[in-house]
């Protein structure tokens, strides 16, 4: 694994704007079978949401509906738009996941920012699939066979935003992605001079002092 530099949920959610990616491995059986289908170092993606003086958010697709979806003001399974901070600190607390972020180098318009809120519009809500129609989901992709869009996982909510932004081309269905291709040294291929930085580990909490 790579992503040596470490720093803390504070820093990174000064740092993190929009478009770049929360990359997320746990070591559940799902976690666990996510990866050895795809093949990935991670299980889980999810892209920031940072627009005005509005908090980060984080827009994703996942199982659980414990936290509130900003976009909807309801808690529902799929494609959700939360707090980025009560995203991370889930992830990594209930979920027991180990989070990374990658920051996009690339010029975020209007027209993108325009883009982003249309995708939420037209995905938030979509339900999240079982882990065997996700893995079929996913295979159909790879074929570059795209599937309906009655269901979506995280690596495709990320790829269709990613898409409507203008940084992927139209080549690839969004079935075709999975999480480990938004991990460096994967073969993605973004357009207009766009490129995303190296892995930064991130602490959620800020580590024990002696004595305290």
């Amino acid at each position: 694994m790579s992503g040596e530099s470490a720093i803390s949920l504070d820093e990174a959610v000064d740092l993190t704007r929009t478009g770049d990616l929360w990359l997320f491995r746990g070591d559940s059986a799902a976690d666990r079978t996510i990866r050895a289908l795809t093949n990935a170092p991670v299980n889980h993606v999810g892209m920031a949401v940072v627009l005005d003086d509005l908090p980060p958010l984080m827009w994703h697709a996942e199982l659980g509906k414990g936290l509130i979806d900003v976009w909807s003001g309801s808690h529902h399974r799929g494609v959700q738009l939360h707090d980025l901070r009560a995203a991370v600190l889930q992830w990594s607390g209930r979920y027991g996941q180990q989070p990374w972020l990658r920051q996009l180098d690339a010029e975020v318009t209007p027209e993108r920012e325009a883009a982003v809120l249309t995708t939420i519009a037209r995905l938030d809500g979509t339900p999240f699939p079982a882990t065997a129609a996700l893995a079929a989901r996913w295979a159909r992709g790879r074929l570059r066979r795209a599937a309906s869009v009655e269901e979506t996982y995280c690596a495709e909510v990320v790829a269709a935003t990613y898409a409507a932004m203008g940084l992927l081309g139209s080549d690839r269905p969004t079935n075709y992605y999975d999480p480990g291709m938004f991990w460096s040294g994967d073969d993605l291929e973004l357009l207009d001079g766009a490129t995303l930085s190296a892995e930064i580990r991130v602490h959620p909490r800020p580590p024990h002092t002696p004595g305290r």
